[in-house]
């Protein structure tokens, strides 16, 4: 049986191990700069929720997302950072309970994410789950 829970702060060195394990799927490990500690005390922050995917007490994917505001309609939404479920249960229903766990969370706000062009089975993912993918270009700045 897969249960969901929130992530607490004492639950650093899971979450740390889940995002290095998605950052190494993608092929970008170099770019997880961010420590344990550094989770820590971002788990404690309430915008932050963090939800843990376990079968039998163990790890096995996650989802995380930021709650914001839109200027353009003042709402507040839900802003997705990560989806992720270890390559041994993918295809088992973890992702879809993970994502109807965010719906319930939001409550009837809109859930807005990013996904790669190059990630077709992500797209194919999200539009079984009824999502709508609208082609947008990210920015990037990091001035010095």
């Amino acid at each position: 049986m897969i249960t969901i829970r929130r992530a607490t702060p004492d639950d650093a060195s899971t979450v740390y191990d889940l995002i290095r394990a998605l950052a190494e799927h993608q092929d970008q490990a170099s770019a997880i700069t961010v420590s344990a500690a550094d989770l820590k005390r971002m788990l404690a922050r309430p915008e932050i929720t963090y939800l843990i995917a376990e079968r039998d007490g163990r790890a096995i994917g996650y989802v995380s997302w930021l709650q914001r505001i839109s200027f353009w309609s003042g709402e507040d939404y839900l802003a997705l950072d990560d989806l992720y479920v270890t390559g041994a249960e993918r295809g088992e229903g973890v992702g879809e309970q993970l994502m109807q766990a965010v719906a319930e969370a939001a409550d009837g706000k809109v859930i807005r994410w990013e996904v790669a062009e190059a990630n077709v089975a992500a797209q194919r993912f999200y539009a079984r789950i009824g999502a709508t993918l609208v082609s947008k270009k990210i920015g990037r700045w990091q001035p010095k």
